[in-house]
């Protein structure tokens, strides 16, 4: 056992929290190459942190000693969305996937294909008919929000467009809650961004839990029906389901996977040919540019990750961008390369943590997937795309959401097609 590389500083003076948030993938980069080590500690939010680099931390912290890491009761997730299935601990949290793993499943995911589908092929039939290059981020997280607020809470864009944009105004001033500092404060004229996060999510509740009274169809009705711990849970589960990091996760993958394969002709002719080597593009896009930067938790006795002590109350920090270039797993870990998962690290899925890892993973991780093959599919089978300009800065910022900084737009030219072909996509 070994003393964790670096210093956690002293209290408030010592807090690298600023500098951390300012450049989180430079500040692990560099803090690796001067300690040699994938694993190091810091003062973040003013307590003590091991940061997680590494595949076999991270495996240990979410997988084999997750119970002796634990969510923080006191972060910002708990007080914007409440006790849920994400922010929980202990037997509570398992009663909570055990109750809800039945609406992510089996007949509940086939009932949700057609939707999808209907959704793709609207939010996306349009994007060369302008002939003006398209914010593809903005499009994306679009049509992330259609697909969520339709299958979730029974509210669709084209039925319903006034409540539809109503509430895509409130996700977003609630999502503001996550990235502003916890202090609410209201003067005339004037509300900081946590206070406004705050009353946008008591008008969203007011919505949630009218249609959890009155609406017994679909995916409300069926949660509605769950054998929940309290009255509230369902409406807070709602309120997670529909917030914006689902829509900003989508937009997120859906932008790096536009922009990898931007001019790359060849390679989307054979995602055409061999619909397989989708979901190996994807996963190579997943540990490429993961949506989210990692998660924290906190250690609940003295324990180890990968050979370092970590003592009690210490946090913990895994950082999904450097686990996913780890060279011990990943050869020419900074290179696109899709087949390295049909080769070296073929079954090696479980090594990514884009949506967590372990029994506390993501727990709508096979629906992200439907909706990702089934947006790519579409893009795939009905254009061809290039960078518009050519020249674009695509370096990426990772906070909240990982994306190039610099909006990019892409040009979208409608592909020729076959009479079959359209006869295949009305069937």
């Amino acid at each position: 056992m070994s003393k964790l590389p670096g210093n956690a500083g002293v209290s408030v003076l010592g807090d690298k929290s600023l500098e951390f948030y300012r450049d989180p993938v430079r500040f692990c980069r560099q803090r690796v190459e001067n300690h040699r080590s994938r694993v190091f500690q810091c003062r973040i939010l003013n307590r003590p942190t091991a940061f997680i680099c590494s595949v076999q931390g991270m495996r240990e912290l979410l997988c084999e000693k997750s119970n002796l890491f634990l969510k923080d009761p006191t972060d910002l997730m708990t007080n914007m969305y409440g006790d849920t299935v994400i922010t929980t601990n202990g037997e509570e949290a398992c009663l909570l996937r055990l109750s809800l793993s039945s609406l992510f499943t089996g007949n509940c995911l086939k009932s949700s294909n057609d939707y999808i589908t209907s959704v793709c092929e609207r939010c996306l039939k349009d994007l060369s008919i302008s002939g003006q290059p398209q914010c593809v981020y903005s499009a994306f997280k679009r049509l992330g929000t259609e697909l969520v607020l339709g299958l979730f809470l029974n509210v669709r864009a084209e039925e319903q467009p006034e409540l539809f944009q109503e509430i895509s105004q409130l996700c977003t001033l609630h999502w503001h809650g996550l990235i502003s500092a916890p202090v609410s404060l209201k003067v005339p004229l004037w509300s900081s961004g946590y206070s406004t996060a705050l009353d946008a999510r008591d008008k969203l509740m007011d919505i949630i839990k009218d249609k959890l009274e009155n609406d017994k169809q679909g995916f409300v009705g069926s949660l509605g029906s769950l054998p929940l711990p309290d009255s509230s849970s369902a409406s807070q589960h709602l309120l997670l389901f529909i917030s914006a990091l689902i829509p900003k996760a989508l937009a997120s993958l859906l932008t790096s996977f536009t922009l990898a394969l931007s001019g790359d002709q060849q390679t989307r002719r054979r995602l055409l040919e061999d619909p397989d080597y989708l979901r190996l593009v994807l996963l190579e896009v997943q540990r490429l540019w993961p949506p989210f930067i990692g998660g924290r938790r906190i250690a609940d006795k003295n324990s180890t990750l990968a050979g370092f002590h970590v003592p009690k109350d210490y946090g913990a920090i895994y950082i999904s961008h450097s686990v996913h270039r780890d060279p011990e797993v990943f050869q020419q870990p900074d290179d696109f390369l899709p087949e390295r998962w049909s080769g070296r690290n073929a079954g090696q899925e479980h090594f990514l943590c884009s949506f967590g890892n372990g029994p506390r993973n993501c727990i709508g991780t096979k629906l992200t997937d439907v909706f990702l093959k089934e947006a790519c599919m579409y893009l795939l089978t009905h254009y061809d795309w290039c960078l518009d300009p050519p020249s674009q800065d695509l370096e990426y910022k990772w906070l909240p959401v990982s994306r190039p900084a610099n909006t990019p737009t892409v040009s979208f030219t409608q592909l020729d097609q076959t009479p079959s072909d359209r006869s295949n996509d009305t069937s």
